[in-house]
């Protein structure tokens, strides 16, 4: 008659002289399981906090700064570079044209 029964009625069987069979080891794995997970969170929660307190841009102002400045004059000694290199082109075109 116990097979016919529903899982939540096997869940009224247990009581207090209800014996789960338990190992001490798996007591002390399920003790430290719990111990590690609790030491995770609260460290966790301990830098969360230390990182709400001072948050730290990546990048200063200056360095953001520096950086777009060498950009700028990269993109300007590329463009000299682009329009020299046409020069040269055109040059010898011409010489190619007038042997002809």
């Amino acid at each position: 008659m116990s097979k016919n029964r529903s899982p939540i009625d096997r869940l009224d069987a247990f009581g207090e002289d209800t014996v789960l069979g338990l190992s001490i080891k798996s007591l002390i794995a399920i003790g430290i399981t719990i111990a590690t997970m609790v030491s995770m969170y609260m460290t966790l929660k301990g830098d969360i906090s230390v990182a709400m307190l001072e948050p730290k841009s990546p990048v200063s102002k200056i360095q953001y700064e520096l950086q777009t400045e060498m950009m700028d004059k990269a993109i300007l000694e590329t463009k000299e570079d682009i329009s020299e290199i046409k020069a040269s082109i055109e040059k010898m075109e011409d010489r190619l044209f007038q042997t002809r």
